[in-house]
């Protein structure tokens, strides 16, 4: 009842548009996108037709085969998962939270939903990808962070934000870039500073959003040369 009563309030005296078309936004709960854009969003089932290995979306189809899309072979995580397409209500909220730490009731749903569904629920730490001293200043909070915490709040899963560094900072990936562009920005970039931490542990990569993979390869390279047995990741948003 008392939701109810909150949306109404929103919809009447708190109007809040649709960062995707501009409509209303109905509930709280929804965040950034309305009840529409959230149902035009392909959330992943995990019977869609991707790679096994990096989630690269292939087809809407049904399919009960692994599919590899041989992209990732050279990836150093065992397996990458995502909530859904980087489209839509994924997208405009994957946006708003680089700009604000607010995730939304909707969003935290889909993303707990995509941890139950994937391999990596023997994980033993939960580490957010992290940004530079330089972007971090600017931001003032690391948005891979804060869904790291959500999940390691659910699950009880360790959650450390120390150990995996950017030790150099690297220009944002811009959409144009190809794969190995991508992976020349980010070699060398991390490091391991608690290898002790590590050693031996199956870590989960938290990020916002998989792109071409480089930057979650390259963490995954050096969490792996500190020790660590396997590295999973998961994302909000997998771009196509």
């Amino acid at each position: 009842m008392l939701t109810k009563i909150l949306d109404s309030l929103l919809t009447v005296f708190y109007p809040q548009s649709c960062q995707n078309c501009g409509a209303s936004v109905e509930n709280f709960e929804f965040g950034t996108a309305c009840r529409k854009c959230w149902e035009r969003t392909r959330i992943f089932s995990g019977k869609e037709t991707a790679c096994f290995k990096c989630s690269k979306f292939l087809s809407d189809k049904e399919t009960d085969f692994q599919t590899f899309c041989h992209q990732c072979d050279a990836h150093f995580y065992e397996q990458a998962r995502a909530a859904g397409l980087y489209e839509n209500a994924l997208q405009s909220s994957v946006l708003n939270l680089k700009s604000e730490p607010f995730v939304s009731k909707k969003l935290r749903k889909v993303f707990i939903s995509a941890f139950e569904k994937s391999d990596s629920q023997d994980a033993d730490l939960i580490v957010p990808i992290p940004l530079s001293k330089k972007r971090s200043l600017e931001r003032g909070f690391n948005q891979a962070a804060v869904l790291a915490k959500i999940l390691s709040d659910e699950t009880k899963i360790k959650f450390d934000e120390q150990s995996l560094v950017r030790k150099i900072h690297t220009p944002i990936h811009r959409a144009g870039m190809d794969n190995k562009a991508r992976e020349l920005t980010v070699k060398n970039a991390f490091e391991v500073k608690r290898a002790n931490l590590i050693t031996g542990k199956k870590v989960l990569l938290i990020d916002d959003v998989f792109t071409s993979g480089a930057t979650a390869s390259a963490c995954a390279k050096v969490l792996k040369k500190a020790g660590a047995e396997k590295v999973y990741v998961l994302t909000l948003a997998r771009a196509f």
